[in-house]
């Protein structure tokens, strides 16, 4: 089970709206059962990210964490979104 810290500026709004992208996405990928999203916000990622595979921002961040990090702004704006997947495919299957 992979554990994916989702996270934006207050860990309320557009983390949810990027949550619901992203977990539709993955159990239509066939990744149902793989994966927990938890949500929070981007000045918690540090402390948090320890206990995560992998970090999703919704906004770039110069932060220092101990998981790898995908900024996901594309999503919310439908731009590139593959490429986006594409990334959190390749740290699922790590």
């Amino acid at each position: 089970m992979k554990r994916i810290l989702l996270c934006c500026g207050t860990g309320i709004a557009t983390s949810t709206v990027i949550n619901h992208k992203i977990e539709t996405e993955l159990i239509n990928r066939g990744y149902k059962g793989e994966f927990v999203i938890e949500q929070c916000k981007l000045a918690e990622a540090p402390a948090r990210s320890v206990n995560f595979d992998f970090c999703i921002s919704t906004v770039p961040s110069t932060l220092k964490l101990a998981c790898p990090l995908i900024v996901a702004t594309n999503l919310l704006l439908n731009r590139n979104v593959e490429e986006i997947y594409a990334q959190i495919e390749e740290e699922l299957k790590k």
